[in-house]
């Protein structure tokens, strides 16, 4: 196919040598299937802000660090500069988010590469050998739906421990690669220490599971996973092996702030000290 002009530097720096085809079109990029090599990778090519339809809610931003001043400001003030620093800011989110979700064993795409607002990233692939189907374009049996439920919760449970909620978790984000979930999209991916609508996303990405696979195995309408997960991450008992129930009995007893405060600080510390090594 003819190559895409946001993807040109690319093939000219030799970061990619083919665009083979475009496999999807969304409300924040399309992601077109590419040759590296003998390697075939993809590359989500983000849209310009006035052409998404998706907007970055403050609710998604909050807590996110800046870490060029000039930037910062030009972005509180709105400026043409600001606007564009803001869309920067939004696309390496999603790297960010990746790369942090990667190293910790998530199951998401690997990332290659981040370039002229591209990024370059793994291919999933289905049984068949085809770009992975989404979640939604699959049905389950009673079983298969408990099987991969349980994965994705997992794999949340393993995301808040390396301090993200991945924010827009549905059926519509979600590949159902060779060897079970691969999750998908997140650029709005927040930091769970640092966002105060955190524990409300979690409980909204895991509800969206539970509605999805509940379709298909109806009691797990009836689990609530999402407020035993925050739960047990705001007492610092949260570890990606720890046993969950599906029950939730809340406690009335009075909040221990001090704790609470005390996790949350020491959830920054190791963020802090991790971009401290990074850079």
């Amino acid at each position: 196919m003819k190559t895409p002009k946001r993807l040109e530097p690319l093939i000219e720096d030799g970061l990619i040598d083919e665009v083979t085809r475009q496999l999807m079109s969304g409300k924040e990029a399309t992601v077109y299937v590419v040759r590296t090599g003998d390697d075939v990778r993809c590359a989500k090519v983000y849209k310009e802000a006035d052409k998404r339809s998706f907007r970055q809610s403050v609710d998604y931003t909050e807590g996110r660090k800046v870490k060029n001043s000039r930037q910062a400001r030009a972005m509180e003030k709105g400026s043409k500069y600001g606007r564009k620093a803001q869309e920067q800011a939004w696309q390496s989110a999603e790297v960010d988010a990746l790369y942090r979700l990667a190293a910790a064993g998530v199951r998401v795409p690997k990332p290659y590469n981040f370039y002229e607002g591209v990024l370059i990233m793994e291919l999933v692939t289905g049984a068949d050998g085809n770009a992975a189907p989404r979640l939604n374009d699959v049905e389950f049996s009673a079983e298969e739906a408990r099987m991969h439920h349980q994965t994705l919760i997992r794999e949340v449970v393993r995301m808040l421990c390396a301090g993200i909620v991945h924010g827009d978790l549905s059926e519509f984000n979600i590949l159902i690669g060779s060897d079970g979930p691969v999750i998908i999209d997140l650029p709005q991916a927040v930091d769970a220490a640092g966002n105060n609508h955190a524990s409300s996303m979690l409980e909204r990405d895991v509800g969206n599971l539970a509605a999805y696979f509940g379709r298909f195995a109806p009691e797990l309408l009836n689990t609530q996973y999402g407020k035993e997960i925050w739960s047990l991450y705001t007492h610092g008992k949260l570890n990606p092996d720890v046993e969950l129930t599906g029950r939730f009995k809340q406690d009335n007893k009075p909040v221990d702030l001090k704790s609470v405060i005390r996790v949350i600080d020491d959830a920054r510390a190791e963020e802090a000290a991790r971009r401290l090594h990074q850079g």
